[in-house]
């Protein structure tokens, strides 16, 4: 392999006719570079844009499901705490980045205009079609841009290949015009086929990995989701059995309405 090496290089010099060194590194992508084509440099622009975009939805991605499940995590114990209804709907505002909070909002205004807000729902059938909606709807908009991702991924690499083919036909053309094989003449269209392919590859790999990491994390939301409908259901759905249970034994003249032993279910 030294041996191999040496050849190579000694071939490189004494094509060039100069006798100089061979430059490598960063000084020898810059000179690449520098001497690409107009089609290479087009290629080259759409895919710098196309990994700007990719970034900038990778990192809102990251944030936005950040908040999520953070405000997910202290909506849900505060449902499981609370005692009234009303208390869970102030704490909506509060947790606005929740597709928990989200549901909850969609649900507790149809069950309001049901039952005015207190006592047992008198049709559990539209509360259950409002909470698919507004499950829909919270997973519509995380999956917001994925799309995009997904493009980005999918459309990079063959966005490079056309590079490398527009590269090799420069490669061909420079043979013919030579008219000897000689890496003079191909060096400038490899040139541009080694790097259009390096930039779409560093492009889509970036996107692919974000794109199925956000896709299992969508998937998590969307169970959460599922899980706590039914949980928000039940709750409703109880109302009735809590409403009739007798009374507590309380007090001579203690004043405690009876919509408040149906704790967080008013």
């Amino acid at each position: 392999m030294p041996i191999l090496t040496a050849a190579f290089v000694y071939f490189i010099q004494s094509d060039n006719g100069a006798g100089q060194p061979v430059t490598t590194g960063f000084s020898a992508l810059a000179e690449m570079i520098s001497n690409i084509g107009p089609v290479a440099v087009g290629v080259m622009v759409l895919l710098l844009f196309s990994s700007l975009y990719s970034w900038t939805v990778i990192f809102g991605k990251i944030s936005t499901f950040s908040k999520a499940t953070k405000d997910s995590k202290r909506f849900i114990r505060a449902f499981r705490k609370a005692t009234r209804l009303q208390e869970i709907a102030a704490l909506t505002s509060d947790c606005a980045a929740s597709p928990l909070a989200q549901v909850f909002e969609d649900v507790y205004e149809t069950y309001k205009r049901q039952t005015g807000g207190s006592g047992p729902p008198r049709n559990l059938v539209p509360l259950e079609r409002t909470a698919q909606t507004a499950t829909s709807e919270a997973v519509t908009s995380l999956e917001r841009r994925m799309t995009w991702l997904a493009t980005i991924a999918a459309v990079s690499p063959f966005v490079g290949l056309f590079g490398t083919v527009m590269g090799v036909v420069d490669a061909f053309h420079g043979l013919g015009t030579a008219g000897s094989a000689t890496l003079r003449a191909v060096a400038p269209g490899i040139s541009e086929a080694l790097i259009t392919t390096a930039a779409g590859l560093f492009v889509a790999v970036p996107a692919v990995v974000a794109y199925n990491q956000f896709s299992a994390r969508i998937r998590v939301f969307a169970s959460a989701i599922d899980d706590f409908c039914r949980e928000l259901l039940n709750s409703l759905e109880e109302i009735p059995v809590r409403a009739a249970a007798p009374p507590t034994p309380r007090a001579v003249g203690a004043d405690i309405p009876r919509e408040a032993e149906r704790g967080v279910y008013k």
